[in-house]
Order: C-alpha cells, then structure tokens, then sequence
C-alpha cells in the first residue's frame, strides 16, 4: 500500500527528548516500511525515518530558538503539501487532531485520523459530529468515552520497537518516575510513596514554562532536602534502558484520564513493573499482578510498589513484546487501512496484488489479549 503518514510538528520524528505522539508516528512509519509497504512522512526537517521523508518545517518547534512562531501557520503548511499529493496515497494517516477535517472533506474515505489526546473539552463534540466522515481510531477504549458516538473505526494501542529497550534482569533497588512535572501526572503521589517505604526514587522529568508554578511551590519544596529523592531532568530514548530498567518498579499515580502513557509500556520493555492508579487507559494496558499492580489509593500504592520486585521481568518483557511491540501496532494499523480500502469504491476492481498483502491480518485473535 501506498501510506502517507502526517505528524505534529511540534517534536522532531523521533523526539529527542520528551514527546508521544511524534514517537509513536517515528515507530509506526519504520515499522511499516518493514512490513513492505510505501511509506511517506510529512514532519519536519530533522526526521530519522526509514520511509520517503517530505520536509515541510526546517525544524521542530519546541525546540526551535526563534522567540517567535506560529504552530498554526506550520500545520496549515504542511496540510497544504499533504493536499497537493493525497491522489498519491491509499492511505492518509493523520495524527493532527482535527485541523485537517475541513480541507480533506473530498477525500475522507481515504483518511485515518488516530486521536491522541484527551476528548473531555468541551467543543469537540460539535466537530466530530460536524466532520462524520472522517474515520477515527482511539489509543485506548477508555479515551473513548467523552466522544461515543463519534466515527470509530478501532482501537489501536501504541507499540514501541523492542530493540529499542534493553531487558534488564535485575533492579538497583529504586523507584522511578518518568514523564512531566505537572499535576495530572501526579509525581506528589510518587514522593509520598517512595518516603513511605524509604525507598530511593529517581525523577526523569521535564518542566513545561505552564508548570513552572506547580514545580516551584509543590515539587520543588518535597525533594528539596529529602536524600531519597534525585531530580534527574528530562532524558532522551538513549537514556531510558539504563533509566527505567534499574528501577524496581515504575510510578505512575496519575490523576486523570490518560488516554494512554507511553512510559508504561517502555518500563515493561525493560521487564520493570508499573504501579499504576487505575485511572484512564491503565487497566487496558497493565495486567494487574502479572506486568505490575492497579491501585485506587497511596496505601494501595505503597503496598504494590514495596512488593513489585515478586513479579517476572522477563514475563513482563514478553508481553511487552507480544502485545506492544511496534511490529504488533503497524499490523493492527494495517488491518484497519484493509478495512477502509474495501469500502471505497474502486475496491472492486482492485488486483489481486493490491488485495493479497492484507491477508496475514485479517485473523485479529491476537490483537484482543487485554
């Protein structure tokens, strides 16, 4: 299949530091083009991809020094060149929210759109109602349920390259969080937990300028003169097998409707549990008791987070593989893009090669494991 695959632009494709959705787009684009497929990436200069890059921003914003900028203008950019092209395509995978509904219009029936954030704002019913023709897929059920009667095509949770992620056997005997500093996530929850137990936990995590206050007033005082904690920072993928697989366990104690969370499934790359409140997509992605523990309360959490270290990291890297392995997102993916092409109506008189790549996918009893 010909497959476009249109970005963010706000991190570089993969990003170099903290960023989901460039990095699930960088994973699923290799990932396709491994299958066989024809792959082109619309992103931004900087991209590493193994598919035809077409360059529509010198570089990615958040990163870029320019004091001024317009996200509004990069996107309309891009969606411009994307435009210009999409006879050229099977396929058009958007991962832009709704930005392109309006000047797709015409071709709708050769467009996936994955939502990748949270649904529970309060103007987007009107939108998805509005632009009905535009196939959805959600990361996680749960994402879902703001938006129910919205265009789901599927379910597709994300999946990360497992070469990418070193198993690692043993723990250093600390907790770890990783993400950002921001009240939803939660990291109180998780020096609260670490004290508790008088266990050392390590925070990988950036602080965006719309935290700052959060960090300096409520962070900041709780690490500040406490020895089990150390404030790392933001790190890059390079850094994160090292990161996450010498922590006994990782916390996620977050707060709020998560449609996915990455981090869970690149801590069980490495074979280290999550401690997880069950909150958002959490019970769809970690199997309580067997890849880490779902928790309702912090003494639920201390509890699951003193005794992570009984459960088996090397089973917890095999379903990691099995059900979260980039290989295993790009063929769901490619299930849901058979489904669109034969709905269109020229699949009639489609060839029999454009039809028999498909095949291997049509039997899905391997998707359903959660």
């Amino acid at each position: 299949m010909k497959i476009a695959q249109v970005t963010p632009l706000y991190e570089a494709v993969p990003p170099k530091l903290y960023g989901g959705t460039e990095r699930v787009v960088a994973h699923l684009t290799d990932a396709l083009v491994d299958l066989g497929h024809d792959v082109t990436l619309f992103a931004s200069a900087e991209a590493e991809t193994r598919a035809r890059l077409i360059p529509v921003r010198d570089q990615a914003i958040r990163l870029d020094p320019a004091p001024l900028k317009s996200d509004l203008a990069a996107h309309m950019t891009m969606l411009s060149e994307v435009l210009k092209r999409a006879d050229d395509f099977d396929v058009i995978h958007f991962h832009t929210d709704m930005i392109h509904f309006p000047f797709f219009a015409r071709c709708a029936d050769r467009t996936l759109t994955t939502l990748h954030g949270r649904l529970d704002l309060k103007d987007l019913a009107g939108v998805y109602e509005r632009w009905s023709e535009f196939a959805l897929v959600s990361i996680s059920d749960d994402q879902r349920r703001p938006l129910p009667l919205a265009n789901w095509e599927a379910t597709v949770h994300h999946g990360m390259p497992g070469e990418a992620y070193r198993f690692s056997p043993t723990s250093e005997g600390y907790l770890a969080f990783l993400g950002r500093i921001s009240p939803e996530k939660r990291p109180d929850r998780a020096i609260e937990i670490a004290t508790r137990l008088n266990r050392p936990l390590k925070i990988a995590a950036k602080v965006d300028a719309a935290d700052k206050v959060y960090w300096e007033t409520v962070i900041k005082p709780m690490i500040d003169g406490n020895p089990l904690i150390e404030f790392i920072g933001e790190i890059g993928d390079h850094q994160k097998s090292a990161f996450l697989g010498g922590a006994e366990a990782l916390l996620f104690p977050i707060d709020w409707p998560e449609p996915f969370g990455l981090v869970m499934i690149e801590a069980m790359a490495c074979g280290t549990p999550v401690v997880a409140f069950r909150c958002g997509s959490t019970p769809e992605i970690i199997e309580d008791g067997a890849t880490g523990f779902l928790v309702d309360t912090l003494e639920q959490a201390v509890a699951a987070a003193g005794r992570a270290h009984l459960l088996d990291r090397e089973a917890i890297r095999a379903r990691f593989e099995l059900r979260f392995s980039a290989t295993a997102m790009a063929r769901r993916y490619l299930d849901v893009y058979g489904d669109l092409l034969a709905r269109r109506p020229f699949a009639e008189e489609a060839s029999a090669e454009t039809v028999t790549p498909l095949r291997p996918y049509e039997d899905r009893s391997f998707i359903n494991l959660a």
